[in-house]
């Protein structure tokens, strides 16, 4: 890998860059970052950039909770390690590339607490039982001028939603955007301005686990990038105003065995509306069957809980539907048109103070589990159970997804599936966190907790 690492950065060298920045995504969902000389991209590719422990400890705020045992102290120190094979040249800020980073211990052994080692574990496991995944990611965000302290009175655009003329007075950004998601290696799907205020969304084309979590962080940053070239500011932040609809990042996944998508392969018809086969409706059963503990660490954050709101397309009911843009589980079916392997299950409650690795590997694993398993799916629901009243949801089993943060936390406690994913220290560190984040919220206003967390994706 060393050899690897010197050769890309005689290229990078000769291309005019100088540094290359070392990503990582916390507990919080929130990007770190190490930038080193080019010159010394071989030697951190073989020994690594030291950091400190405490990072798996940083609450939203950046506070530094010492409330899990394991990282109690602020002794302690580990290795960021450039994962070379995803190096790219960040055509936003030329004088830079970038590489994701894993996370070892000084002597080069496994640290329980790296994200992107549960994501690998995850997978690892999937494809030891014959299974792959394949996942993309939606990307909603709210676009602002320059300095601007709030993104709904001083909008990037004026809408109208889903309007080519909300765009016109972005047409700088929106070609620097493609120009720059192509260069940089990204696949988009599509771009438009989105519902919220001055919100746009893209979607990444669908990949492998492991790429598609290092594109979610590239893609920020490409965003970010592009914004500050036209004197804009974008929030990713799950919410930008407590009467506002959100920021999702949504996570569209579909599973594979032998080269075939199992939402698709065996699809039928039940009532009308196209269901997946058996394997297919394991793994959405599985979702389903672990929800609450999943919207834990898809959509973690106090914001988070705000945004799960009924009647704002957020999902704030467990269910799934065929093409129901209220559920939290929306299966996308095949279509003679596109074909088996289109067929997908989104999941809404998702959004940007995930970490994607932790994220992705408990969909993974909770949807497989399900497969396993050999859950019954229930039947799709094509309302809103938010306008039903309480019997009805009651006798149609539908719950309210946990609307605190201490309801989420006990969801995840409760989910063995979901919480073994990420291990006993890594889940210790996490709760943590979400506890630190939790209390701090406990003495401010919902306004002030929208204002403290706008800017921080």
């Amino acid at each position: 890998m060393t050899k690897a690492a010197s050769a890309a950065a005689k290229d990078l060298a000769a291309a005019g860059v100088t540094g290359v920045q070392i990503a990582w995504a916390d507990n919080n969902g929130i990007p770190r970052s190490r930038i080193i000389p080019v010159g010394g991209l071989a030697h951190a590719a073989g020994r690594g950039v030291g950091v400190t422990t405490l990072f798996a400890v940083f609450d939203s705020h950046d506070a530094i909770t010492y409330g899990h045992p394991g990282l109690a102290t602020p002794s302690g120190d580990v290795r960021l390690v450039p994962v070379i094979e995803r190096l790219r040249r960040l055509a936003g800020q030329p004088a830079l590339a970038w590489a994701p980073g894993r996370q070892i211990t000084a002597d080069g052994s496994p640290w329980p607490y790296c994200q992107r080692a549960v994501l690998e574990r995850a997978v690892a496991e999937a494809a030891a039982r014959g299974y792959e995944l394949r996942a993309g990611y939606e990307l909603e965000f709210t676009v602002a001028p320059a300095g601007s302290e709030d993104a709904v009175t001083t909008p990037g655009h004026h809408g109208p939603a889903y309007s080519p003329h909300a765009l016109i007075g972005l047409d700088g950004f929106i070609a620097t955007l493609l120009h720059d998601f192509e260069a940089n290696g990204l696949g988009l799907n599509q771009l438009h301005a989105e519902y919220g205020p001055a919100q746009l969304e893209l979607s990444l084309a669908a990949t492998d686990p492991m790429s598609a979590a290092d594109d979610q962080l590239l893609a920020r940053q490409t965003i970010h990038a592009a914004a500050h070239a036209h004197g804009l500011r974008v929030s990713f932040a799950p919410i930008v105003s407590p009467e506002a609809v959100g920021n999702g990042w949504h996570l569209h996944t579909s599973l594979w065995r032998k080269g075939t998508n199992v939402l698709g392969a065996g699809q039928r018809q039940e009532a009308g509306m196209p269901v997946p086969g058996a394997e297919g409706a394991g793994y959405v059963a599985g979702l389903l069957r672990d929800l609450p503990a999943l919207t834990a660490v898809t959509a973690p954050s106090v914001p988070s809980t705000m945004r799960l709101r009924p009647g704002y397309f957020a999902s704030a009911y467990g269910f799934w539907g065929v093409e129901n843009r209220e559920a939290p589980l929306r299966y996308v079916p095949a279509t003679e048109l596109l074909g088996e392997d289109h067929a997908n299950v989104e999941l809404k409650p998702s959004d940007a103070s995930a970490n994607p690795y932790l994220a992705l590997a408990a969909v993974l694993t909770a949807g497989l589990a399900g497969v396993t398993d050999a859950l019954p799916l229930p039947d799709p629901i094509g309302e809103d159970p938010g306008t039903w009243s309480d019997p009805r949801r009651q006798e149609a089993g539908v719950v309210r997804l946990p609307a605190t943060p201490a309801e989420q936390d006990a969801a995840l406690v409760a989910s063995p599936r979901v919480s073994g994913t990420l291990g006993e220290d890594l889940l210790g560190a996490f709760r943590a966190v979400r506890s630190s984040d939790r209390k701090w919220a406990a003495e401010h206003s919902p306004a002030e907790i929208v204002a403290a967390h706008l800017w921080r994706y």
